[in-house]
């Protein structure tokens, strides 16, 4: 009997431990990147109450990446300046003016005090 029950707890325990898992592996950001990235969608990957950490925006199936920077405004220490560069420059294929400017315009939400600056070869389509 006892044997029984304790059969009982431990197939309990290891379905709770296989769902846990199972959303844990749902929820993983880079998980999602890659899929955005696998089917051209758009997606944000962002840790805003760490300045430190840069995010990645999949769009089109290009990945960018934004590197925050941390300043002063009227009110508060806020991300005031934020340097865009792509990881793979091939990727730009296919790009237009307007798909950047929708980019921009995201990160623009999320942070409305930044000064975005486009790295090379980004910088070339607005020159």
């Amino acid at each position: 009997m006892f044997v029984l029950v304790l059969f009982r707890i431990l197939i309990l325990i290891s379905f709770v431990l296989l769902i846990f898992t199972l959303v844990k592996y749902l929820r993983n950001p880079q998980r999602r990147l890659h899929a955005a990235k696998n089917s051209d969608a758009f997606f944000f990957m962002d840790d805003r109450h760490n300045s430190q950490k840069n995010f990645h925006v999949v769009y089109q199936g290009a990945c960018f990446e934004g590197e925050k920077y941390l300043g002063t405004t009227e009110d508060a220490f806020e991300v005031v300046n934020i340097s865009v560069t792509i990881s793979n420059p091939m990727e730009l294929s296919g790009m237009t003016r307007e798909d950047l400017y929708f980019i921009e315009k995201e990160i623009l939400i999320r942070y409305p005090h930044a000064k975005i600056e486009w790295k090379h070869p980004i910088d070339q389509l607005f020159s």
